[in-house]
């Protein structure tokens, strides 16, 4: 498999972005998903996924409540599992691929994984665990890892690798595609999303566009229903 980088600045909709992914993802396969959370609390990321598969506000959720979770189950079929922790391991993640075999590993946010050897300097630290990631790819499926801008990507529209919080070379040395998430808050409609891939080594199909392989998107956020869409 392949190992993914997603990031951005805090509350830009990287979850969001996510939960649309991966419950569009979960109708493709036919073995688990692994969501590993420790950042929000597990109920907001579970109600993203409920907003993002139907497009429906809370409140609409909230209305018919039974049907939407007897509908959630049946498209999904029970093959998206979120593992919540304030504090998740190396250990633990591998030992839940081994047992799941999974089809997609989404780890959010992947910079706070604990288990790694103790190293001086945290660009070090953030390095092992991305080269740890890239081996539980290799291993088992693909991996997408979320993580952080840092501060020189705030207000910046299309985000590059060297956004990447606390990463030097490190960092993006170890995946395969990189997929920023930018803002700017100078924008007269604040929901506008910039999407950047700034790496992307995959050789693709025959229906790759290869003028896209490191496009640039403009597209609006509806976190209202958890959904991004084209402008």
């Amino acid at each position: 498999g392949n190992f993914v980088v997603v990031f951005a600045r805090p509350e830009t909709g990287k979850t969001t972005f996510m939960a649309q992914f991966a419950t569009n993802a979960v109708s493709q396969v036919d073995r688990p998903i692994l969501w590993f959370n420790n950042e929000q609390a597990g109920g907001e990321v579970k109600l993203r996924f409920y907003q993002a598969m139907f497009g429906v506000t809370t409140r609409e959720l909230m209305a018919d409540r039974a049907r939407y979770h007897a509908l959630y189950k049946e498209k999904t079929k029970d093959l998206l599992f979120l593992y919540d922790s304030d504090i998740i391991y190396r250990e633990t993640i591998e030992s839940l691929c081994k047992e799941y075999n999974p089809s997609l590993v989404v780890i959010d946010q992947l910079d706070k994984i604990e288990g790694g050897p103790k190293e001086d300097r945290r660009d070090l630290v953030l390095g092992n665990t991305y080269v740890w990631a890239r081996s539980l790819a290799k291993r088992y499926c693909p991996v997408i890892g979320v993580s952080q801008a840092s501060d020189s990507g705030e207000n910046v529209k299309f985000l590059t690798y060297s956004h990447l919080a606390d990463s030097r070379t490190a960092k993006p040395a170890e995946a395969d595609v990189i997929l920023g998430i930018g803002l700017s808050r100078e924008d007269d409609f604040t929901l506008y999303r910039y999407l950047n891939i700034s790496k992307n080594k995959l050789l693709g199909d025959e229906n790759t566009k290869s003028e896209l392989r490191h496009g640039k998107f403009q597209v609006i956020l509806e976190p209202e229903i958890a959904r991004y869409r084209e402008v």
